[in-house]
């Protein structure tokens, strides 16, 4: 397959989006790793220390580059196999068998993913730009993301979008996980039910400690 077809042809955006989806995992996994020191009951220092370190340091730089083009890639492939798979199918089934054949998150991918990106715009506004616009984009000094969280989450509002956000990403990843490993032949009979049920638990514990972060700020449980 040529670079071309990789982004062209059905197959090769599914092959990016799997690759894409599989480095945003990674990212989750090591985003939810940092953000559970708010729970270290320490005022905040062991989290700061570790935002400083991602902040402040080359090589993170570096990947949260590599990051924003994997978001961008991942969503700008997600649209066009959506806009792609609705052309081609322009008369719908005579039978819907609606969860028979199919989970409704599955067949609502595109909803969820851009509720997803809607949330993860609202993210980047409360912390990401304003961090990175008092270091001017550069390595510099970063302002006390812990102090930050705790004003942004003592707005109800704030929360009950953050919580319906991870919600939407907690669905997200339960069809997306099995279908990135699935799309690049990670699957077969004898290992269907363990990757889906890693898959399943992975969706699970990533939405709970993402959206348990917000409530905890606004009901006191972390200081």
């Amino acid at each position: 397959m040529t670079w071309k077809q990789m982004f062209t042809s059905s197959v090769g955006k599914k092959l990016v989006m799997s690759f894409t989806g599989i480095f945003l995992i990674l990212f989750l996994i090591v985003h939810a790793g940092l953000n559970a020191c708010i729970w270290a009951m320490d005022g905040g220092v062991m989290f700061n220390q570790g935002a400083h370190f991602m902040g402040n340091n080359v090589v993170p730089r570096i990947l949260e580059i590599g990051l924003f083009a994997g978001f961008i890639l991942h969503i700008v492939q997600a649209y066009m196999l959506t806009i792609q798979n609705r052309k081609a199918r322009s008369v719908g089934y005579a039978v819907s068998y609606g969860n028979a054949g199919s989970k409704w998150y599955s067949r609502s991918m595109a909803l969820l993913g851009t509720i997803v990106l809607l949330f993860l715009i609202i993210h980047l506004s409360h912390f990401w730009f304003p961090n990175r616009s008092h270091q001017g984009f550069l390595l510099g000094e970063e302002i006390n993301l812990f102090d930050t969280m705790k004003e942004v989450f003592s707005n109800l509002w704030v929360v009950i979008v953050y919580v319906l956000g991870c919600i939407s990403l907690g669905y997200h990843l339960a069809h997306g996980f099995q279908s990135a490993f699935k799309t690049i032949g990670v699957h077969n009979k004898r290992y269907h039910a363990m990757l889906s049920g890693i898959g399943y638990t992975f969706s699970i514990v990533i939405m709970l400690a993402f959206a348990m972060m917000p409530i905890s700020f606004y009901c006191g449980w972390v200081s």
